[in-house]
């Protein structure tokens, strides 16, 4: 899935051409959610892949878990992070608010 696919193209003023940052949906929990204790090694894209099959969903992962860093690969080893499990409203809802 390309993410930026559908994100918005702005010029501004010396005529560099720019994409809109991407916004991502709330996610609520779910009974069926998944969680684990980070260990040494773990990345978000690893997890994906895990989890969904397709290593370029680790944004969400990273969404669901609002409370940590997002600007690293490296989820924090030694604490439980939160993995949904139904991930089809959550990409339609990111479609969405990013048109």
């Amino acid at each position: 899935m390309n993410r930026y696919i559908n994100l918005p193209i702005f010029t501004n003023d010396s005529g560099k051409r720019y994409k809109a940052g991407a916004r991502y949906p709330f996610i609520p929990y779910k009974n069926s959610d998944f969680y684990l204790i980070c260990q040494k090694g773990d990345r978000y894209d690893l997890y994906a892949n895990e989890y969904y099959n397709d290593p370029s969903l680790w944004w969400i992962i990273i969404a669901a878990n609002p409370r940590f860093e997002t600007n690293s690969i490296y989820p924090p080893q030694g604490e439980q992070i939160r993995i949904p499990s139904e991930i089809s409203d959550i990409i339609l809802e990111y479609n969405i608010i990013n048109q």
